[in-house]
This record gives C-alpha cells, sequence and structure tokens, in this order.
C-alpha cells in the first residue's frame, strides 16, 4: 500500500490547478488595446484591457500597454497632479513585469521601455536627475537583453535611439551623463540599428513598425539634420494622420519644420476629433500657428482654444503672444496690447518660448511689423515672401540696435532658404559681430547655421569652427537647443571622419 503513496501524490498534485507562468504576449486582443492605446482611444483600450486581466491575467504585456496610456497623458496634458497620482503605478507595473517569464525576450524589454517612457515624462516636469537615472537603467537592460537576444528588434529599436542621441547631449548637462557610465554611441550607429529594424518590418509582422517610423523621422530631422529625408519616412509610411492624432501630430509637427506649412494646415484641418479620442489641445495651437505663418487672419480661435482646455504651463505665454501677433498684423494694436498683458499674467516662463514671450511683453514695445512678417514668413517655408517683406528696408532703418541685430539675422535666414549660401553667410557673419555679446539668440544660431551651411558644402574645417563658435555662445534664450544641435554637427563630422 506505502508504494502507492507517490502515485497518489503525484496524481493529486496535478489534479490541482496550478500557479499559472506569467508571460508576455501580444495576443490578438493585446494588438487592438495596443492600437487603441497609441491612437488616444483609452476608453476602448481600457475596456479590452479589463477583458484581457479577467480572460487572459496572466498575460503581462497589458502592464507596458497601460503605461503607454499614462505616459502619453502625461506628455500631453503636463497636469502636475496626473503627474503625482500616476508616478504610483509605474513601480507597481515594474514589480509585476519582474514576476514574468525570465526566458522572454520582452522581460527585460518591457521594464526598459517603461522607464525609457518615464524619462521622458519626467523631462516634461523637470526632474532631469529622475530622467537620467530612468535612462541609464534602462540602457542596463536593453544591453543585458541585447546579450540573450541579439536578433530582438524591439531592443535594437530603443538602442538604437539611445546611441544617436548620447554624443549629441549639450554640456550643460554633464553631470547627468556621468550617470549613464557605459552609454555610449554615434549618430551613424543609431541611424543604421533602426534602419535594421524598419527593413525587418517591412518583411515581417512588427508591432511597432509606426513607432519606430516615428523614431526615425526624429533622428533624421532632430540629429543628423536632414530634413527631406525626415519627411519621406513619414509620408512613406504607414502612418494615418487621418484617424490617429498621434500620428497626426507628427506628420503636422514635420512638416512644419522642413517648409511644409500648407501641408501641416491640411493634416490638421483634416483629423478626426470627437469623445473618443482623448483631449490633444496643442493640435489647436499647431494649426493656429500654422495659419499665423501664412498671414492667414483666422489664427486666433485655434489658440484661444488652446488656452481654454490645456492642463499644461508651457506654450500659454507664447499663445498669447501668437494671439497679440495676429492683432498686430491685423492693423490692431489695442487688440496687441490686450493679448500682451494676458501673457504677462498668465501660464509660467519656463521653457524657452514662453521666456521669449514674456520678455516681449515686459519690454513693452510692439516688434516691427516687417521683421514680424519675415519671421513668420521664414518659420513656414515662404522665404520668397518673407524676403520681399524685408527687402525694401535697411539697417539703419532700425531705430534701436536689437532691431538692426535682427534684421542682420532674418536676412541671413531667407537668403540660406532661399539657397544663396554667399549671402546668406555674410549676414550670419554681421549677426554673430554685432551680436556675440548680446542675450538675445540670434548669434548662436547664425553661428549654428554658418556650420550647417559649411557641412553641407564639404567643408568640415570651417564647419567645425562654426560649431564651436556656437558653443561658445551662451545666450539667454533657447541655448541648450542650439547647443544641442552644434553638438549633433560636431559627432556627424566625427562620423564623417572615420
Amino acid at each position: 500500500m506505502f508504494r502507492l503513496y507517490p502515485l497518489l501524490l503525484s496524481g493529486l498534485f496535478f489534479a490541482l490547478p496550478l500557479r499559472a507562468a506569467k508571460y508576455f504576449a501580444f495576443t490578438p486582443k493585446a494588438l487592438q488595446a495596443y492600437e487603441y492605446a497609441t491612437s488616444l482611444r483609452f476608453g476602448e483600450a481600457y475596456t479590452l484591457m479589463a477583458q484581457m486581466k479577467l480572460e487572459d491575467p496572466n498575460n503581462l504585456i497589458v502592464h507596458h500597454i497601460d503605461n503607454y496610456i499614462d505616459f502619453f497623458t502625461l506628455y500631453i496634458q503636463e497636469d502636475e497632479a496626473d503627474y503625482r497620482r500616476l508616478k504610483k503605478n509605474r513601480d507597481l507595473r515594474l514589480d509585476k513585469i519582474k514576476a514574468g517569464d525570465r526566458n522572454s525576450p520582452y522581460y527585460l524589454f518591457v521594464q526598459a521601455d517603461i522607464r525609457l517612457q518615464w524619462a521622458l515624462a519626467r523631462l516634461r516636469f523637470e526632474d532631469y536627475l529622475g530622467a537620467f537615472t530612468e535612462v541609464s537603467k534602462a540602457y542596463k537592460l536593453l544591453k543585458e537583453n541585447e546579450e540573450l537576444f541579439p536578433d530582438f528588434m524591439p531592443n535594437k529599436k530603443d538602442l538604437g535611439i539611445l546611441h544617436a542621441m548620447v554624443g549629441t547631449i549639450p554640456d550643460s548637462y554633464k553631470w547627468g551623463v556621468k550617470l549613464l557610465g557605459g552609454l555610449d554611441g554615434t549618430i551613424a550607429q543609431g541611424r543604421k540599428e533602426v534602419e535594421q529594424v524598419l527593413a525587418y518590418a517591412q518583411k515581417n509582422d512588427f508591432i511597432f513598425k509606426e513607432e519606430t517610423a516615428v523614431l526615425y523621422a526624429y533622428l533624421l530631422l532632430h540629429l543628423d539634420n536632414n530634413e527631406e529625408e525626415a519627411w519621406q519616412a513619414v509620408a512613406g509610411s504607414s502612418l494615418r494622420p487621418r484617424e490617429n492624432p498621434m500620428h497626426c501630430f507628427v506628420m503636422a509637427n514635420i512638416a512644419m519644420r522642413t517648409g511644409r506649412n500648407g501641408k501641416a494646415i491640411q493634416l490638421l484641418e483634416q483629423r478626426q476629433t470627437g469623445k473618443a479620442y482623448f483631449p490633444f489641445p496643442y493640435l489647436d495651437y499647431m494649426l493656429g500657428l500654422a495659419k499665423l505663418r501664412r498671414l492667414d487672419k483666422d489664427a486666433n480661435p485655434y489658440f484661444q482654444r488652446f488656452v481654454t482646455h490645456y492642463q499644461g504651463r508651457n506654450f500659454i505665454k507664447e499663445a498669447y503672444q501668437k494671439m497679440a501677433w495676429q492683432e498686430l498684423i491685423n492693423g490692431n494694436p489695442t487688440g496687441y496690447r490686450g493679448y500682451m498683458q494676458a501673457c504677462l499674467e498668465k501660464g509660467y516662463s519656463i521653457a524657452g518660448g514662453d521666456k521669449n514671450a514674456l520678455q516681449e511683453a515686459e519690454h513693452g514695445v510692439a516688434p516691427d511689423i516687417s521683421l514680424l512678417k519675415a519671421r513668420l514668413l521664414f518659420d513656414g517655408g515662404y522665404f520668397q515672401k518673407g524676403y520681399q517683406a524685408l527687402a525694401a528696408r535697411r539697417p539703419d532703418s532700425f531705430a534701436y540696435p536689437e532691431g538692426q541685430l535682427e534684421y542682420y539675422y532674418r536676412m541671413g535666414r531667407l537668403l540660406h532658404g532661399l539657397k544663396r549660401y554667399d549671402s546668406a553667410l555674410e549676414y550670419y557673419r554681421f549677426t554673430i559681430e554685432k551680436g556675440a555679446d548680446s542675450p538675445y539668440f540670434y548669434a548662436c544660431n547664425a553661428a549654428l547655421q554658418m556650420g550647417l551651411i559649411y557641412e553641407s558644402q564639404g567643408d568640415p574645417a570651417r564647419a567645425r569652427a562654426a560649431f564651436e563658435r556656437c558653443l561658445n555662445l551662451s545666450p539667454e534664450e533657447y541655448r541648450t537647443g542650439l547647443h544641442q544641435k552644434a553638438k549633433s554637427g560636431l559627432v556627424r563630422l566625427q562620423d564623417s571622419a572615420g
């Protein structure tokens, strides 16, 4: 009889319900939930995820999708109360994921991806130490995962972006770079890795195909300084700007940065809206800005809608400044003063654009209408019209030194846009000569633009000198962004030199 005990015990063991293993799988329901989450259709995503947690409670991929929703919520609305509330979810999700299958390539990747999303969220709320710490931990997880699963494409997507950006971090954040011990790379290396992922996605079903296309486009635009390729990366992708507000944002943003202002207006006007989508007020700001850059007369309702519905801190002062500019262009100086008073009283002066708007409001003097139109038309890619707006003016027609400095700068930018490079370089030199000690950003960006021209002409020595000149100038406005672009230029020159 005693010989039967082992058989009875084993039978009892197998008859009892086992504690099922936790795993990661993009099931059909998970794929649809991811699609809803990245389309800002959060209600439908939550419904599917609730079903997954009941029907498939051991599939931990649901926590990754959940984190996308928190990330988009924070990045779009920029609400401090949401940030404090949702931070608690991060640790809970990571703990749940750590209970998953360690032999899955998603085990380390999902932890790293959640940390990278929170790094971006922390940057949004000026937690720079927390952001660098998240990136450092994410990189270590990705490198470990790479050793275990070298051909796992989602991992390569994240590593490619980190490798591309690490060498371009401005010197003002050197303390943060020290936290990224072991993280190195170049723009060329990162670009190659992301291109490998895109090539894989063309031949295989790849859940992160559209996400990778977006990352690649921004790598080309911001790090590789290749505007045309950046636009083609999104224009030739499977992004759906009519149905997906995030896709609309990306394509309109890149269109506005590559001289396709009219296309941006078309994309923003044709997007779907409604209660099914999480509110995205910044799209109204973008549409107002694009219309203002075309010198349309109906930009202000979009800015007004933005300031009414936006919960964050950034862009508020800028929005009131832009409404003031609209009034000035429309010939209403009283309206200009009213909106600039609102600029003084509302919003925060944290971001560069808001600081610039506040300075204008405090200065109490309306911008010169010719310079303003030239600025807006240049930003919209209407270079010939912008040039015509300034061509009749002379530097000595401006009664104050800042006006003369801006004239040289704007002429340089417009001639640059018109590909009249020799003339553009001459005006950039005037700008640096007269504005190197100025608190304005004109000289710093003039040096950067000179570097970009020389780089495009295959003159690395002059390009390097111009990029270094940019880094040696420290304007009160836009310094971090300009220095990051100059650093990117130096990295590209180093890459091309081998």
